[in-house]
């Protein structure tokens, strides 16, 4: 009954924007800690963005500070990835994690962003 579907994905000129949504099914969303994810090919997984349970507080890659936002739609089940100033270095398959105990981690299926000039 548990599963994250990911959407929003696609073809974009540098410097555009995306937002990626990750809606929930068969746990409330807003209980747990989410994780935004990418994996590009050849390249390490790399964590993008926590969203932690309780507190709130959201930390960001690095990499994507300033640039990256996410948000969540208690009403909708749903968390979202704004994503502006693309890169081509962010291209990759995009996923959304929801931690449901420390050692449980459900994923969705991904969706595809490709930033290409």
């Amino acid at each position: 009954q548990v599963q994250l579907v990911e959407s929003g994905g696609g073809l974009v000129q540098p410097g555009g924007s995306l937002r990626l949504s990750c809606k929930a099914s068969g746990f409330i969303l807003s209980s747990y800690t989410m994780t935004w994810n990418r994996q590009a090919p050849g390249k390490e997984r790399e964590l993008v963005a926590t969203l932690t349970s309780g507190s709130g507080i959201i930390n960001y890659a690095d990499s994507v500070k300033g640039r990256f936002t996410v948000s969540r739609d208690n009403a909708k089940n749903t968390v979202y990835l704004q994503m502006n100033s693309l890169k081509p270095e962010d291209t990759a398959v995009y996923y959304c994690n929801a931690h449901l105990t420390r050692e449980t981690v459900y994923w969705g299926q991904g969706t595809q962003v490709t930033v290409s000039s």
